[in-house]
């Protein structure tokens, strides 16, 4: 089958040749039971790829699941991949088959996999080396012909550096690895999928498609997509839905972009284009919320300077006792710039020559609140909210938990 065939199988659109290179290496990898690490960014369609090799392989007749490794809380996932006896915890009133049991002869996609917990990845290990498994509360050794797909958006190898992911595992899954190029990385493209996102809602939601003139096109092409494919799709909707005009301008795109710094992804307030005065983006309510995410971290980095600062200084045998002292003295000085913008209670305690900063519980209690938002905005979708506050789903559980948040 050849490439282009493959892509009006599955949907894919573009010719760029990163994507084609990725294309052309699932396809000759799919005929084999080699592990295949697949790796980019989010919304680049990682998934799509597990299941061009999955259809193209000898098990294209038996199962194929999609496991989601950050979607499964710690605690659970040993049991949700490798099946657990009944009375092996609390909840378990019976026996259950694990993923790996149940698409024995098939193919497991594991998504995330930088997300899975390590005593969860020495049992991954066993069953790629061996195709053995225990279940959780069981001694039987049991067998298994599973074929793994793994994906991250994650650098696993420093991950490994790190000791957040095993350097056996990385190595024993990334056999074949698999680079799905960013959309920033096959700009050709753009034109191509946005005009299929835009004639795709025109006939969902019965209204004529939208047209980009020559700047507008331009405005797309350049914009950074740190959302990928994703983001098109969902900026292409919102076009499509909330436009009056069909042949759209640069200055009309420009409304429907998320204005990011360049430096960091995170979303700046606009500002309203006919007073000058900044407004918050509807992921907030008001002004008052973005500044004070920004004053967090702002005093997280000022916290960590501190600390580095003291520890430098007590290493070397230097006791800063006179407050006018340079380096002392900028960074008093910003700290107080700092406390005084933010109205951010914090306690400090002195403890030789570095202090450590304890923050009140309203920091926990804006935390709390912007999880509250952003799981009332997505409908208490939790990959969604996770998204939305740039954390990982297994993260936003425990916050949940933490918090005691009711969904």
């Amino acid at each position: 089958m050849d490439i282009q065939s493959i892509k009006n199988r599955f949907g894919i659109i573009g010719n760029s040749p990163a994507l084609n290179h990725a294309l052309n290496i699932a396809v000759q990898v799919s005929n084999t039971d080699l592990s295949v690490l697949i790796v980019g960014e989010s919304g680049v369609g990682k998934e799509v790829f597990s299941n061009i090799i999955h259809a193209l392989s000898p098990r294209k007749h038996n199962a194929f699941i999609a496991v989601n490794c950050g979607a499964i809380p710690e605690g659970t996932i040993d049991s949700e991949l490798f099946g657990h006896e009944k009375g092996s915890f609390t909840g378990a009133v019976d026996s259950r088959k694990g993923y790996f049991e149940t698409v024995s002869g098939g193919t497991i996609f594991l998504d995330e996999i930088g997300e899975m917990p390590l005593g969860t990845q020495a049992r991954l290990l066993r069953v790629l080396e061996t195709g053995e498994f225990i279940r959780v509360g069981s001694s039987k050794v049991q067998k298994t012909d599973v074929r793994v797909i793994t994906a991250t958006n994650r650098d696993l190898l420093e991950y490994t550096h790190e000791g957040k992911f095993r350097q056996d595992l990385y190595y024993r899954l990334s056999t074949v690895p698999i680079r799905v190029p960013s959309l920033r990385d096959r700009k050709e493209d753009i034109p191509l999928l946005f005009r299929k996102f835009a004639a795709d809602f025109s006939e969902k939601y019965k209204t004529q498609s939208v047209q980009l003139d020559s700047q507008a096109l331009q405005l797309l092409v350049n914009y950074q997509w740190r959302g990928n494919v994703r983001e098109l799709k969902n900026i292409a909707e919102q076009i499509s839905v909330l436009s009056t005009e069909k042949l759209i301008t640069a200055d009309v795109l420009q409304r429907f972009l998320p204005q990011r710094d360049a430096n960091r992804s995170l979303a700046l307030i606009p500002t309203n284009t006919q007073t000058g005065i900044a407004t918050a983006p509807s992921d907030f309510n008001t002004e008052r919320d973005i500044l004070y995410k920004l004053f967090f971290d702002l005093k997280k980095d000022m916290n960590d300077l501190k600390k580095m600062i003291f520890d430098v200084a007590n290493h070397q045998g230097y006791t800063p006792s006179d407050p006018s002292d340079s380096l002392v003295s900028v960074y008093n000085e910003t700290e107080n710039n700092i406390n005084t913008y933010s109205n951010t209670p914090i306690l400090l305690e002195s403890n030789d020559h570095h202090e450590d900063v304890i923050e009140t519980l309203y920091l926990a209690d804006r935390e709390r609140e912007y999880i509250l938002k952003a799981l009332k905005k997505h409908k208490n979708r939790r990959k969604d909210a996770a998204n939305e506050l740039g954390i990982s789903e297994r993260t936003l559980y425990r916050k949940i938990k933490e918090y005691n948040i009711a969904e």
